[in-house]
């Protein structure tokens, strides 16, 4: 029987005939992100995501009666610093009511990245003697996201991925994980982004809370040297999982807060800037990470726990998560 390898591929269930790669499931993949992604348009657009709505938040869920006014006094000082920009003309309501959001996924099925890439024509960035400035480049783009990663499992410097990734001129990210040596990450940076294009290369750090320390200073002051214009992004959800005693794959949320902070703390002390998280989660109240103001244990898991790959942060987890992320950035 062959591995479930996703559900643009085949299905979930154990059995040979569902496991059967169908390539009818690439076509209502499509459909379905397509759909998601005019979804989350109209909601956008319609208000969904306006900031002046921080006071409709659901906070109830955080058992902490101190934590909770905590929060509480955050909405009002962020609805306060919206009404002062108003005010003041700082700010108007439709930078304010809505959000620009992009989408991204893992470039991991190169058959699938291939069918999606495109060449198109950029203008050029300077105008020479041989390059006027009305000329424009030809380059390829993968049109099925805006930004697309290489794994931690498919970095390799001769692998395929490496060398479909590096034709691409859409922003890349590169999964960082414990075990990369400096020297290997400086090699991958340059492999990707031979022009040192500010913007073009963020890297994704994944260690696990208990490897930070031991591994990014090393990473930063390679990079640092070299003189890389790379961003650097947290992901401090992936190297936490463990698998409980009944074989479902988990995450602690104060060990995902650890790794945050941790990192958070390494670039400020380093000089350099965290310049943003990777989070899995969700807005459905599944029980699939401890932790977290619901105090959710092994034994809660079996509750809700409808993830068929990686444990996400619940709505719950989420919302508290963004709330000591702004503590964290204050």
């Amino acid at each position: 029987m062959a591995s479930f390898k996703g559900d643009n591929v085949n299905a979930l269930e154990a059995s040979k005939e569902a496991r059967i790669p169908d390539p009818k499931r690439l076509l209502e993949g499509y459909f379905r992100s397509s759909a998601t992604l005019n979804y989350i348009r109209a909601l956008t657009s319609g208000g969904f995501a306006d900031l002046h709505n921080a006071e409709n938040w659901e906070l109830d869920f955080i058992k902490d009666v101190k934590l909770r006014e905590a929060y509480e006094k955050i909405t009002k000082r962020l609805l306060s610093s919206l009404d002062f920009l108003r005010v003041c003309g700082g700010a108007n309501q439709s930078t304010t009511d809505r959000v620009e959001f992009f989408t991204s996924h893992e470039g991991l099925v190169l058959d699938y990245e291939e069918a999606m890439t495109k060449k198109d024509a950029v203008p050029c960035t300077k105008s020479t003697k041989e390059q006027p400035e009305e000329a424009k480049n030809v380059e390829f783009f993968n049109m099925g996201a805006h930004f697309l990663w290489i794994g931690n499992r498919t970095r390799q410097l001769d692998g395929a991925h490496v060398e479909y990734f590096r034709g691409l001129a859409n922003p890349i990210g590169i999964k960082v994980g414990p075990k990369m040596p400096p020297d290997e990450l400086i090699k991958l940076i340059k492999a990707l982004d031979s022009k040192n294009e500010a913007g073009k290369i963020t890297l994704i750090t994944r260690f696990g809370y208990k490897n930070v320390s031991k591994v990014l200073p090393k990473l930063l002051s390679a990079v640092n040297k070299e003189g890389l214009k790379v961003n650097w992004i947290c992901d401090p959800c992936h190297g936490q999982t463990r698998a409980t005693k009944d074989g479902l794959k988990t995450r602690d949320f104060s060990e995902i807060l650890q790794e945050l902070q941790i990192t958070a703390d390494i670039h400020k002390e380093n000089g350099s800037r965290l310049n943003g998280v990777h989070f899995e989660m969700t807005g459905e109240d599944v029980t699939e990470c401890v932790g977290g103001p619901q105090e959710l244990l092994d034994h809660d898991l079996h509750a809700k726990y409808t993830s068929a790959c990686d444990p996400r942060l619940n709505y719950a987890q989420s919302m508290e998560m963004s709330f000591r992320l702004a503590k964290l950035l204050e």
